[in-house]
């Protein structure tokens, strides 16, 4: 498969820092094997999800282009997702949640293009094409719910993070990594698992990150819809896992109403999931959405917002009450009577205003840090933005002036004033001075020895998230993982295995030389005795042909299979209802 590359405007729009994420996706990597595990669950999927997921998902499946023979091109897939407003990335597994929430705050799906090995057809803790491409790409055709998400994203991409976050996403990374991989000894699995869960046993208090990555895999990733007695899948998770979307609508799983609550929910990757939400509708999943948001600091500001921030330890922003948008990694913050009166950054700082970088406030400028008082002076009523010229001008702050501003929480700042910088309303947002001494008491936190000193201004904290206010102030082209996924091996005995499954393919899309099963049938029988799907593909081929007593020798060897093989047993027979007890639902057509 060859198709034309066509680009989607959304890819266009992608800032650098995202566009690091995006690796092609090479479709000749796809093997044989890979293109019959897709096949086997997609058609299994269909077929089972068509009972029990939302309307949404059928209708979906050919509103996106996901064909149910063939694994998607990711170029077909954005020439069709266009249409419905969204684009689509092909990842290297697992990305930082901060940055995976970004692309769908730009309406793009992020998919990760490895696929799961046969050994792994149920249910893989790595994120793979099935998960991404026949999982979360259908339920976005429907416009409520890819508003839901796009909407997710430019919130939880706000959200802070703590300095555990991180290694809590390259801990679970290396998880799902070495669980897919072949071969990976025991005792690595072990260890990483343990690193997980001790990690999940040490968290504190869960951060802002942390827990709308809960509420993102209690709806987006695992979410039913409708009513506790019959609910419907909508979930990518449940979607994609023909194991665990039957296990899902079992009384073994208990079924919540959803609610804001699910943000303290946890969640194990590595197991099945012993409670589901379910959300009446799609427009609830928006409501319960805007009320954690209004909990973040993006919408609380103050001093808790300042702390968080600076517990972080990473790149964040504050915005002040004038709309001046400081953003550094924030170090410091002096406190009075439980408001913040001076905030401190460390390294590279750039301020901004609506999310644009103020001229001559880059970080060339702010190098080694940013400090202002925050607040009213002391005794004064009107705070200096809200003050008209003509107040300015009797308090003497005005170029050329020497002033000494003495703010409430006994900050001090003395310099003579250069200028200000005011904001689209006139606001003074910024004033700068040279020769200038800001102190705190006995502590000196400026002196004129620094250079010129500029002030923020802005009578509170209206709002603090994580990440630059304008994406351009920092290079953030150096958060992309330490690991990397694992490819299958090479071996004589797989590829001969690949060359056997490639034929039947050929034969299925051709409809004809059916002539070679025979042939084909012993090769597996005899050299590849573990393997089950290719067996079962061959009885499909043999269903409606002439060569009865072929398709009889099959069956048999499938059953003795299972007996070999009770791990399998259920897959096979799954297989095989398929074939000969049911019929696809409109099935997305080939073209």
């Amino acid at each position: 498969m060859n198709p034309n590359i066509e680009t989607n405007p959304l890819l266009e729009r992608l800032p650098k820092h995202l566009k690091q994420f995006i690796k092609p996706q090479d479709y000749s990597d796809y093997t044989p094997i890979n293109q019959a595990v897709w096949r086997y669950v997609m058609r299994k999927n269909v077929d089972y999800l068509s009972k029990v997921a939302h309307h949404s998902y059928l209708d979906g499946l050919k509103k996106t282009g996901i064909e149910i023979d063939s694994i998607p091109s990711m170029y077909g897939m954005n020439r069709i997702l266009t249409e419905i407003g969204w684009a689509a990335v092909a990842v290297d597994g697992f990305i930082p949640p901060n940055a995976f929430m970004e692309f769908q705050a730009y309406n793009v799906l992020v998919i990760a293009s490895d696929i799961r090995q046969l050994e792994h057809i149920e249910y893989t803790p790595a994120p793979d094409i099935i998960h991404e491409g026949a999982g979360h790409a259908p339920i976005i055709a429907n416009p409520e719910y890819a508003e839901y998400l796009r909407r997710f994203g430019e919130i939880g991409c706000k959200a802070i993070s703590s300095h555990k976050d991180y290694q809590m996403y390259e801990a679970i990374r290396l998880l799902s990594i070495l669980k897919e991989a072949e071969d990976t000894p025991q005792e690595k699995i072990d260890e990483a698992e343990k690193a997980v869960a001790d990690l999940q046993n040490n968290m504190g208090e869960l951060s802002e990150m942390a827990q709308i990555r809960n509420l993102h895999w209690w709806t987006v990733e695992y979410g039913l819809i409708g009513t506790v007695d019959n609910p419907k899948i909508y979930g990518a998770g449940l979607l994609s896992s023909i194991g665990e979307s039957a296990h899902c609508m079992t009384d073994n799983v208990k079924k919540i109403p959803y609610d804001i609550s699910a943000a303290n929910q946890n969640f194990d990757i590595t197991q099945l999931q012993p409670q589901l939400y379910v959300t009446p509708n799609f427009s609830y999943l928006s409501l319960i959405l805007e009320e954690f948001a209004n909990k973040m600091a993006l919408r609380t500001g103050g001093l808790s917002g300042i702390q968080k921030l600076i517990q972080s330890n990473a790149l964040g922003t504050i915005e002040l009450s004038t709309g001046l948008q400081i953003s550094g990694v924030f170090t410091n913050v002096i406190e009075e009577e439980g408001k913040p009166v001076y905030i401190q950054t460390t390294g590279k700082t750039a301020l901004a205003y609506r999310e644009k970088e103020l001229v001559g406030h880059g970080t060339l400028t702010h190098p080694h840090g940013f400090g202002s008082p925050i607040g009213k002076l002391k005794g004064f009523n009107l705070a200096i933005e809200d003050m008209s010229p003509k107040d300015l001008q009797a308090y003497s702050i005005v170029e050329n002036e020497t002033v000494k501003l003495e703010f409430e929480g006994n900050i001090i700042v003395e310099g003579e004033i250069i200028t200000g910088s005011r904001n689209l309303h006139g606001e003074i947002i910024l004033i700068s001075f040279r020769n200038c001494t800001v102190t705190h008491g006995e502590t000196i936190l400026f002196q004129p020895e620094w250079g010129n000193y500029d002030m923020a201004i802005g009578k509170k904290v209206v709002s603090a998230f994580s990440g630059p206010a304008d994406v351009n102030s920092f290079d953030l082209i150096n958060i992309v993982p330490t690991t990397k996924t694992i490819k299958a091996k090479h071996t004589n005995e797989r590829d001969e295995l690949e060359v056997l499954y490639a034929t039947v393919r050929n034969i299925r899309n051709n409809k004809d030389a059916k002539t070679e099963l025979k042939s084909i049938f012993d090769k597996v029988k005899n050299n590849h005795s573990n393997d089950w799907l290719l067996t079962v593909e061959i009885a499909e081929l043999l269903k409606d042909s002439d060569e009865k007593q072929l398709l009889q020798e099959v069956l048999v060897y499938l059953d003795q299979l299972k007996e070999k093989r009770p791990e399998v047993a259920h897959l096979i027979s799954g297989g095989l209802d398929l074939i000969f007890d049911s019929s696809l639902p409109n099935l997305p057509q080939r073209h």
